[in-house]
């Protein structure tokens, strides 16, 4: 007996869902960013969880990974072609969370 495939909703959720991958992926939409930005853009992510989500993401294949070789160490994460399909995604979501926000106040 053939299992059923998972829910469309459900493969999408497996990659981007949890609290912190979509505040990821929207802080770096428009640009590369290092560690350390991202970071400051989300301060209350701790820096292990964040290490794991950003791992995830990449193995995902939605975000790059770039380590340069230089002391102190840098490395700069961008979205990769695949994860550019995700941005009506995550510019929906943003959408109509601003709508949500003005009709709650």
């Amino acid at each position: 007996m053939l299992t059923p495939s998972p829910c469309p909703v459900t493969t999408t959720l497996s990659v981007i869902g949890g609290k912190w991958k979509p505040i990821i992926l929207y802080a770096i939409k428009e640009e590369t960013k290092r560690f350390s930005q991202i970071k400051k853009l989300i301060p209350v992510i701790s820096q292990k969880m964040l290490t794991q989500q950003l791992r995830e993401l990449e193995e995902d294949g939605v975000i790059h990974r770039e380590v340069y070789p230089v002391v102190p160490p840098k490395v700069e994460y961008t979205l990769t072609g695949y994860g550019r399909t995700l941005m009506p995604i995550m510019d929906a979501m943003a959408a109509w969370g601003q709508r949500h926000k003005i009709a709650a106040d």
